[in-house]
């Protein structure tokens, strides 16, 4: 597995070692102690899983009580996956990052507490599958408008605007959202 710090140093993109041949491909997606070696003391206590058709924009959501790192990739299909620091005290707080994950580069990104995660899906269909190190706590869970002048996140959108949920339409914009 390779491991790469982003912009946001915190914020690390996995690209696992493929092995293939005619029968099809094998790969490791995760190894505890070489990922605490490189991305922290993390452990993960939940799973999920989605699907998503193309233009659906899910995020871009966090927890301040119970926040929750991610360690996310996709399976089928292709996303635009973000982070935005919302950790006051950072360096790089207010900023994103954004990575392409998708089944054909098997691409992971782990994204630590105390950020904004989000995906837009860029092809027909993708599932999308990620571990968490804290429970999903529906009371404690704020969305940051996906379109935030302040952030000014380049999606890669298909069409003018893509498909929310009412939750994610009513993000809060960076300047109103609780950071950590």
């Amino acid at each position: 597995m390779d491991y790469k710090k982003l912009a946001i140093p915190d914020v690390v993109l996995m690209t696992p070692k493929v092995f293939g041949d005619e029968r099809g491909f094998f790969l490791e997606t995760f190894r505890q102690s070489e990922f605490e070696k490189h991305c922290g003391q993390y452990s993960f206590v939940q799973d999920n899983h989605s699907k998503s058709s193309q233009g659906i924009l899910r995020g871009l959501h966090y927890q301040l009580e119970k926040p929750q790192g991610k360690l996310v990739r996709v399976t089928r299909g292709e996303v635009f996956d973000v982070a935005v620091d919302m950790r006051s005290n950072s360096p790089t707080f207010g900023q994103w990052v954004g990575e392409y994950l998708s089944e054909e580069n098997k691409r992971m990104l782990w994204v630590p507490p105390g950020f904004a995660h989000g995906f837009y899906v860029t092809s027909e269909e993708a599932e999308f599958q990620y571990k968490c190190t804290d429970y999903y706590n529906p009371g404690d869970e704020y969305s940051l408008l996906w379109k935030d002048e302040t952030l000014n996140i380049k999606w890669p959108l298909i069409s003018k605007s893509p498909q929310l949920s009412e939750k994610d339409m009513l993000g809060l914009t960076f300047d109103k959202a609780p950071s950590f």
